[in-house]
């Protein structure tokens, strides 16, 4: 792979125009504008991200969670951006400097296909099909298709989003530049090639990305596609984000202690700067809140440095798809064991904290009784309540197609663009514990 096939401005559904622009915008701002003003990246102020949606205490939802990752982002793209250039002399005044508003745009999108409830939601739509009623339509599908449901990916599912001509548009997802659609892509193959539940686009979107590869020069693997190059620095802006500012949280909902917090996000430190840190945290802020975002912001800056060495370190294998593992991964020793530390408090004290739980619990039975229902209208629509429920389904999803895949995954996108308190909402007044107000 080479940059300057890598980086292109082109526009998926806009591939045959010329279009004369009126502004300075490059075409990958303009992606991060279209991304967000849409309503699908509104909708996820109202998406969980770990911990149940804020009451007093304000904690992360998708929304601030993909803002803070496209910040991450833009710091590592610039950074990469930078570096490379003095590498590669011929790259300077070409699109490859505007990696970081690449790399910004497509961290805004990466979570925008999640369904209610996060990876709960996920699993209850999978699980609908592989061990639920759905498994009856196994015969009807292919396994392709099959796959497809029952490793329900909310990756993929951003992919379908993005590009998925809906009913009742004239073009197909929201018409962005291949490379920023290219990086979002972590999982470069279909379903029935994924060994766990992660994989990069549905086989309805199979040719787009086939279309995307073929013109960035993105190389065949052994199973799909290797990584664009950028799809790194989306993937580790996001692991930098998520466990930094999911300690942070459990810091704020006293799930941790002040001790604890602190000294998981100055482990990625040297102990001698670690002492002038919490010194001048001290000096500086009494509040103990704002001391712990400086930690915290220290600990981010050291990932982020770590990632932009690994990734100007890595450069050659990267392109040519012989790279293994994530950026973190390969960090320096004190890097990787803090963040990894860090990966163990999470699961042990985080991921498993009641509060969690419940809303997992929670989420799982409204998504899979929500599934349940559509599904069967959908199968069943000359149905009386089936009539009802799907009155309540938008006329840009394709339930009444003659195809039974088509109409399973009109349900999927349905559902999946549903926020939290309204898949609630909808779940209340199915089951008659609610009534609009008369």
């Amino acid at each position: 792979m080479n940059w300057l096939q890598l980086i292109s401005n082109q526009r998926l559904g806009q591939e045959d125009l010329h279009i004369n622009r009126n502004d300075d915008r490059t075409e990958f701002k303009r992606d991060y504008d279209r991304l967000i003003f849409s309503a699908p990246f509104r909708r996820m102020q109202n998406k969980t991200q770990v911990f149940p949606l804020p009451g007093s205490i304000f904690v992360h939802n998708r929304l601030t969670h993909s803002l803070e990752v496209a910040s991450v982002g833009r710091s590592l793209g610039d950074d990469v951006a930078h570096q490379l250039a003095q590498k590669h002399p011929e790259l300077n005044g070409t699109l490859f400097t505007e990696i970081g508003s690449i790399v910004s745009a497509a961290c805004l999108a990466h979570d925008m296909g999640n369904p209610p409830f996060g990876h709960s939601g996920e699993r209850a739509i999978a699980s609908y099909f592989s061990e639920g009623e759905g498994i009856k339509y196994k015969g009807q599908l292919t396994p392709e298709q099959w796959a497809d449901i029952t490793h329900f990916d909310g990756n993929a599912n951003a992919f379908r989003l993005l590009t998925h001509q809906f009913k009742g548009r004239r073009k197909g997802g929201f018409v962005l530049t291949y490379s920023t659609l290219a990086s979002i892509v972590k999982y470069p193959y279909p379903a029935i090639e994924a060994t766990k539940q992660k994989f990069g686009f549905f086989t309805q979107e199979q040719p787009l990305y086939e279309c995307i590869a073929a013109e960035l020069g993105i190389t065949k693997s052994t199973i799909g596609w290797h990584r664009h190059p950028l799809a790194y620095l989306v993937e580790a802006a996001d692991d930098i984000c998520y466990e930094i500012m999911d300690i942070e949280d459990a810091h704020k909902l006293k799930i941790l202690s002040t001790d604890q917090t602190r000294d998981l996000m100055l482990g990625f430190v040297t102990p001698d700067r670690r002492e002038h840190i919490i010194q001048r945290a001290s000096a500086d802020v009494s509040d103990i809140n704002e001391q712990v975002a400086y930690f915290r912001s220290c600990a981010i800056g050291a990932l982020e440095h770590e990632c932009v060495r690994v990734f100007i370190e890595n450069e050659e294998s990267i392109l040519a798809g012989t790279f293994t593992g994530s950026l973190i991964s390969h960090a320096c020793p004190l890097v990787h064991d803090a963040y990894e530390a860090c990966v163990k408090v999470a699961q042990s004290r985080i991921y498993r904290s009641r509060d969690v739980v419940d809303t997992e619990l929670a989420g799982y039975k409204i998504i899979y009784t929500l599934m349940g229902l559509f599904i069967h209208a959908v199968m069943n629509p000359n149905h009386a309540y089936s009539r009802l429920l799907l009155d309540r389904v938008s006329s840009q999803y394709e339930v009444d197609s003659n195809d039974t895949y088509v109409r399973i995954m009109a349900v999927l996108d349905y559902l999946s663009g549903m926020t939290d308190v309204f898949s609630l909402d909808l779940y209340r007044k199915i089951n008659g514990e609610s009534l609009p107000m008369i």
